[in-house]
């Protein structure tokens, strides 16, 4: 009778350290949400690198309570036509071992300084140091085409008259006038380990690295790059 009940107690015991064991050898592992906002900081400063400004960057976090399994490696991505600056949306996705994907919303601002008019401009003014200044604010609100230094536009000409304070931006500006129709120009053809040179007339107008169309001495008409001395380059391939 003793062998009996010693034989049942040890059954039990077996049967129960195995289910026990096996409970702890498969939990259910959730993915740690902290490990994830870590991630999407870390890509968006990636991303923002070598911004003109100081970045500064923020994100909701993830809702701690969801219940996302395990993921060894999590990616964090931009979904398609995603802008990577000002209110933006970054995505989490994991591959393996059982995939899932979500959606964060993010800001990334980036403080600096921009170019605007210091005075009322005029329509073909050619623009000095004087006649703009920078202003400091957050970049990611602006128009495309700023300008971040006063350099960017100094010796260009304004397309149009703008008003004191008009934000400026590359496409309301053009290149100076270097050569002139009817100027005689110096042409330089340009070839591999050779430079001819020879003289023409300009038949338009034209702003440094525009193509111009010249009249040379034997009455053929070549194109070529107007440089700043006045200059027309022509390469030969």
């Amino acid at each position: 009778m003793k062998i009996l009940l010693i034989s049942l107690c040890f059954g039990f015991s077996f049967i129960s350290t195995n289910a026990s064991a096996q409970s702890q050898a498969t939990p259910q592992a959730w993915q740690d949400t902290k490990i994830l906002n870590q991630k999407v900081k870390e890509f968006l400063k990636i991303q923002s690198a070598g911004s003109p400004g100081k970045v500064e960057i923020s994100s909701t976090p993830v809702d701690p309570s969801l219940r996302l399994e395990s993921c060894p490696a999590p990616l964090v991505f931009f979904p398609s036509n995603t802008r990577p600056w000002g209110k933006t949306t970054v995505g989490i996705r994991c591959g393996q071992p059982n995939p899932w994907q979500i959606y964060v919303e993010a800001n990334v601002s980036i403080t600096g300084h921009y170019v605007i008019a210091a005075v009322p401009l005029a329509q073909n003014q050619t623009l000095t140091a004087n006649d703009l200044m920078l202003q400091t604010g957050d970049l990611t609100t602006l128009p495309a085409g700023f300008m971040t230094d006063i350099s960017m536009a100094t010796g260009k000409l304004a397309k149009v008259s703008l008003g004191s304070g008009t934000i400026l931006k590359q496409e309301m500006l053009k290149m100076p006038i270097v050569v002139l129709q009817g100027q005689n120009v110096k042409i330089s053809t340009v070839g591999q380990g050779f430079t001819i040179s020879t003289e023409g007339q300009a038949l338009t107008n034209a702003a440094e690295g525009d193509v111009v169309k010249v009249r040379v001495q034997n009455g053929s008409i070549v194109s070529g790059i107007a440089k700043n001395n006045g200059q027309i380059e022509v390469a030969v391939r």
